[in-house]
C-alpha cells in the first residue's frame, strides 16, 4: 500500500508509451510478444522512463490477453507474456523506489456486441490472475471506453486483491462517456466500487482533458491520474506521427496539478522527454486538497421537432393485418419504372415499401434516395434498410442523422451481404459495427445521444426492425439470436422467405413467446432457373420436390411460371395467415405485379374473414 501512502502526500509521475518508442524504431506488430522475443527493448524502455523521472511504470501487458494475441496467433502464450512482462518490469525498477503497475487494457471499443460480458470476464480473469502471481505493486486498468466493462472487470479485481487499483477511462468527448454517462458520475461509480485511483488515458490530449476535468471534483475516496495523448495523430509517409511539444507537456502538467491529479504520467505519442519535462516542472510541488469544480453545461436533447408521420409498423401489426413489401431500388439510372411500382403497391394498401441497402452487394440507386421520393411524391411509407457492410462508424452516424432530417422515421437493420459475392467481389467490406451493435447505436439516437455520447440536440425516433434467418439448421438458436436482438433494442423482426407450409408452423412456435412481432417473409417464384438457384446456391433454403416440379412443369413460358409461382405464394400466405399477422412480401427482379396481386390476395382474405366473424356474431 506503500504506492497509496504516497499518493496523499505526493505527485507521482507515470511513465509513457511503450508503443510509440517501440514504433518509432521500426517495431509494427504485436508489441507484447516482444517480452519474449525482444525483453532487453523493453527492459531499456522501462529504463529510458525512469531515468525521466517516473515513479510509476507499467508493465508492457495493455493487449496481453487471449481476445486480442488471438490476433497474432499467440493466444497460447498469455501466460509466459504476462508473466515475462511483470519480470522485465520488476528487473528495471530494482534499486528505484518506483512502483510496479501490472496493465490490462480494455477490450471493447466501438463493437460492443463483438464480446459478452461473460466472454470479458474469462478474458480478464486469466490476465488477472497471471499478474497478480508475479507480486506487482498494484494494477492499472486503462483505455475502457465502456463504463460497462471498465466495471465488470473492477469488481473482479477488487474481489480478489487489496493491491491498489487505478482505473483510467477513455473519452471521445470532453466530459462524457460513450454512453452519455458524465464523466464525474462515471469516475464517482468506478470509486464506489473500490477503485484507489480514478482519471483519465489516451484518445485525447492535454487540451481536452484538462477541460473534462474542470468539471470532475476531487474523490472523497481515490486520487485523480491523467495520461494524456501528446496531441491527435496526423499521417506523414504511411506513419503515425504526434506533434506537442515538451514545453506544452511541462504547463499541461502543472494544470493538471491544479485539477487534482496526483498520478500524472503519458499516453500514445509521449516519449521520455514529455515525462522528464513533467517531473521538472512538478519536483517538489505538493498536490492540491481543494477545488473550484466547472459547472457542466447541459446541453439538453429535446424531443424531435416534428412527430412521426407515421405510427410504428410494430404497433401497426399488433392491432391488424400488415404487409409491407421490399421493392429493391434501380441497379441502373432512371426511376420510372421503380416509381410506378411503388404508386401500385400503394393503391393495393400496403403499409410499407422497403429498400434494400445495395442488395447482394450490388451498387443500386441509394435507398435513402429513393425512400425521400416515394416518401415525398407518393405519401408511401418508406422502410430503409442500412447495412454494416458499406458504412465505417462515421458514415453511419452519419447516414441516420440524414434519414432523420428526411423524415425516413423506419429502418431495417442487417449486417449486409460480404462484397466478395457482388458485382465487385475486390471491394472492403467495412463492418465496423455488427447488427447488434447498430440497432444500440440507433437506440441512442432516439435518446439523443451519438456513438461518442454527446447529444445531438435533438431525439430521434427510429422504429428500428431486426433481421430474422429462418432458413438454419437449429432454428432455436436463431430465436436466441433474435432475443439478444430485441435486448438490444429491437421493436419487430422482418423475416427471410419462407418455402415450407411445415416451416411456417415451426417458425411460429419458436417465436411465439418473444415480445416483439413478426413479418414472415414470402417471394414468389418466377421461373423453374429461379426455383432451382434459389433451391441448391441460397444457403439454408429448401424447396420441396413437388414445388420444383410445379415450376418445371410451367416450361419456359414466362405467364405460366409466374401464376405457378403466385399460387404457391397464395398457399404460403394461406398457412401463415392465422399464425403471423405481419406478412413481408419481396417482389422479385422489379415484378411489382407479382406483389401487387399477392397483396390484393391478402385483403381479400381478410375481408373474407371479417365477414364470417361479423356473419357468426
Amino acid at each position: 500500500m506503500a504506492l497509496l501512502t504516497d499518493l496523499q502526500t505526493k505527485i507521482l509521475i507515470g511513465d509513457g508509451a511503450m508503443g510509440t518508442l517501440l514504433y518509432s524504431h521500426g517495431v509494427d506488430r504485436c508489441f507484447e510478444e516482444l517480452n519474449l522475443s525482444k525483453p532487453d527493448d523493453i527492459l531499456n524502455v522501462h529504463k529510458a522512463y525512469l531515468d525521466a523521472g517516473a515513479d510509476v511504470i507499467q508493465t508492457n501487458t495493455y493487449g496481453a490477453n487471449y481476445i486480442k494475441l488471438s490476433r497474432y496467433g499467440l493466444e497460447d502464450e498469455v501466460r509466459a507474456i504476462n508473466r515475462k512482462a511483470v519480470q522485465i518490469a520488476k528487473q528495471a525498477a530494482e534499486g528505484t523506489s518506483a512502483y510496479v503497475l501490472g496493465t490490462i487494457g480494455g477490450v471493447r471499443a466501438f463493437k460492443k456486441g463483438a464480446y459478452s460480458l461473460e466472454d470479458l470476464r474469462r478474458n480478464f480473469r486469466e490476465q488477472l490472475y497471471l499478474l497478480l502471481n508475479e507480486e506487482p505493486d498494484g494494477l492499472l486498468l486503462e483505455t475502457y471506453y465502456d463504463l460497462e466493462e471498465m466495471k465488470t472487470v473492477l469488481e473482479i479485481a477488487r474481489k480478489e486483491t487489496d493491491l491498489p487499483i487505478i482505473t483510467n477511462i477513455s473519452l471521445h468527448e470532453i466530459g462524457v462517456l460513450q454512453d452519455g454517462t458524465p464523466l464525474s458520475d462515471g469516475l464517482s461509480q468506478l470509486e464506489e466500487l473500490g477503485a484507489n485511483v480514478v482519471g483519465l488515458n489516451c484518445r485525447l490530449g492535454p487540451y481536452h482533458m484538462l477541460s473534462s476535468l474542470e468539471e470532475v471534483p476531487l474523490p472523497e475516496k481515490a486520487f485523480l491520474s491523467v495520461y494524456p495523448n501528446s496531441s491527435l495523430p496526423t499521417i506523414e509517409e504511411g506513419r503515425l506521427v504526434y506533434g506537442s511539444g515538451e514545453k506544452y507537456f511541462a504547463e499541461s502538467a502543472l494544470a493538471f496539478r491544479n485539477q487534482g491529479a496526483r498520478l500524472i504520467g503519458g499516453c500514445c505519442g509521449t516519449t521520455p522527454d514529455h515525462i522528464r519535462a513533467m517531473a521538472s516542472a512538478l519536483k517538489g510541488l505538493p498536490p492540491v486538497t481543494e477545488k473550484k469544480v466547472k459547472a457542466r453545461k447541459e446541453e439538453i436533447s429535446i424531443a424531435s421537432a416534428a412527430e412521426r408521420k407515421y405510427p410504428p409498423l410494430q404497433d401497426i401489426v399488433k392491432e391488424k393485418r400488415s404487409i409491407i413489401v421490399e421493392l429493391d431500388p434501380p441497379k441502373k439510372l432512371g426511376i420510372d419504372k421503380f416509381l410506378k411500382g411503388a404508386k401500385a403497391l400503394q393503391e393495393a394498401g400496403i403499409d410499407a415499401l422497403t429498400l434494400a441497402d445495395n442488395s447482394l452487394a450490388s451498387p443500386r440507386i441509394s435507398n435513402a434516395a429513393m425512400g425521400s421520393i416515394v416518401q415525398q411524391t407518393h405519401g408511401i411509407r418508406s422502410l430503409i434498410h442500412i447495412t454494416c457492410r458499406d458504412r465505417n462508424l462515421i458514415g453511419l452516424q452519419s447516414h441516420l442523422m440524414g434519414l432523420h432530417t428526411l423524415g425516413l422515421t423506419d429502418v431495417l437493420a442487417i449486417t449486409g451481404d460480404p462484397s466478395k459475392i457482388g458485382d465487385f467481389p475486390g471491394a472492403t467490406s467495412v463492418y465496423d459495427l455488427s447488427s447488434f451493435d447498430l440497432i444500440s447505436l440507433i437506440k441512442q439516437f432516439n435518446d439523443g445521444l451519438s456513438y461518442s455520447g454527446k447529444p445531438l440536440g435533438e431525439k430521434t425516433n427510429f422504429s428500428v426492425a431486426a433481421a430474422f434467418n429462418p432458413n438454419v439448421k437449429y432454428l432455436d438458436k436463431a430465436v436466441k439470436r433474435l432475443e439478444k436482438k430485441i435486448a438490444c433494442g429491437a421493436d419487430y423482426f422482418i423475416s427471410q422467405p419462407i418455402y415450407s407450409e411445415k416451416q411456417l408452423i415451426d417458425v411460429y412456435e419458436e417465436t411465439k413467446h418473444l415480445t416483439v412481432p413478426v413479418y414472415i417473409g414470402i417471394m414468389p417464384l418466377t421461373s423453374s432457373r429461379n426455383a432451382e438457384f434459389i433451391h441448391n446456391e441460397i444457403p439454408g433454403i429448401t424447396l420441396s420436390d413437388s414445388i420444383r416440379e410445379k415450376m418445371a412443369n410451367a416450361g419456359d413460358d414466362k405467364e405460366k411460371s409466374y401464376q405457378e409461382g403466385l399460387a404457391i405464394a397464395k398457399n404460403l400466405i394461406d398457412a401463415a395467415f392465422d399464425l403471423f399477422y405481419g406478412i413481408y412480401l419481396i417482389t422479385p427482379f422489379l415484378n411489382y405485379e407479382l406483389t401487387v396481386e399477392l397483396t390484393n390476395y391478402i385483403h381479400k382474405k381478410e375481408s373474407e374473414a371479417t365477414e364470417r366473424k361479423i356473419t357468426h356474431v
